[in-house]
């Protein structure tokens, strides 16, 4: 069977529980990370030497970072929803897999997350965080053209390249911060909230996170 080590709070760890669910595969959660601590134990340590949730098992072979997880589960398991023996079909949802860490990651997750809700009030860095926040703005904008013409990124259907970036939408949804109109992504949200995989695995309390820079 599977087994996956991670905390349930962690933004890179639901990203692959929620494909896992959506695949409907099996598996054993293994809580490690904050308070479950175990990442510096010598199993772990040698499954990942950094240190980090999550890490998947599959049969002898340890995989770490979150979207080599979500490829390898798709190209073994998955149907062709989530995978494709063609390059270039792979390729577009490669893309925006890449754009939400090299992009929207850095200034949702990094600049505001960790930057506004993360960070107790009184190491707050404001000038930081409204340029992170209007940065994201500018990122919903550009999602919210694209998804003007689809009900998901790549079409009719969810793939992998609307699992990395649509983590990020139910906090930055429930947080405290100014959004721009994007009625759009809205739209988008709201189907993802029927799917009962994104709600047991992505739309999760984090009270437990607010004002912790070590977890």
């Amino acid at each position: 069977m599977l087994k996956v080590w991670g905390r349930v709070s962690s933004f890179n760890t639901q990203k692959v529980l929620w494909l896992l669910d959506e695949l409907g595969l099996p598996y054993e959660h293994i809580p490690a990370g904050g308070s479950f601590g175990r990442l510096d134990e010598p199993l772990f340590r040698t499954m990942n030497p950094h240190g980090r949730v999550p890490v998947l098992e599959d049969d002898g072979l340890a995989i770490w970072e979150s979207h080599a997880i979500l490829r390898y589960v798709a190209a073994k398991y998955g149907s062709d929803g989530f995978w494709s023996d063609d390059p270039g079909a792979r390729a577009l949802a490669d893309r925006w897999m890449d754009w939400s860490q090299t992009a929207l990651q850095p200034d949702f997750l990094t600049g505001v997350f960790w930057g506004y809700y993360r960070t107790p009030d009184a190491q707050r860095d404001w000038p930081a965080i409204n340029r992170s926040i209007a940065r994201c703005a500018g990122h919903f904008r550009l999602l919210d053209a694209v998804l003007m013409m689809r009900p998901f990124l790549l079409g009719e259907a969810l793939t992998l390249a609307d699992i990395p970036i649509a983590t990020s939408l139910y906090r930055y949804f429930e947080l405290d911060i100014e959004r721009p109109a994007i009625p759009n992504v809205c739209a988008w949200y709201e189907r993802l909230q029927q799917r009962p995989a994104y709600r047991a695995r992505v739309m999760l309390a984090f009270d437990e996170l607010r004002g912790r820079l070590a977890y």
